[in-house]
């Protein structure tokens, strides 16, 4: 089980990111989704702490520090930062 491994709640701390309101992000191993309540999911692929997104929405990343049950992001295109926002764990596992 990897350190990210879980369900996440997505809060935004500022940017251009939206209010990001009933977000959350699905991780288990290698792969995760990020989800707008019942939605589809945007996939993406965890490569440390990276999140790096497939499809249509490639070229955005999200950069994590982790520190336990709170992580900190940073939103990313193409390299360039546009957003902050803080993940908090709601389950463990994946």
């Amino acid at each position: 089980m990897g350190e990210l491994d879980g369900v996440w709640d997505v809060k935004r701390l500022g940017g251009l990111l939206p209010p990001l309101v009933a977000v959350r992000k699905e991780i288990s191993g290698t792969s995760g989704t990020t989800r707008l309540g019942p939605l589809p999911g945007a996939p993406f692929d965890v490569v440390g702490l990276t999140l790096r997104y497939r499809g249509p929405f490639r070229g955005f990343v999200d950069e994590l520090e982790s520190s336990g049950e709170v992580v900190q992001g940073r939103a990313t295109f193409r390299g360039r930062e546009f957003g902050k926002f803080v993940m908090r764990r709601v389950q463990r596992g994946g």
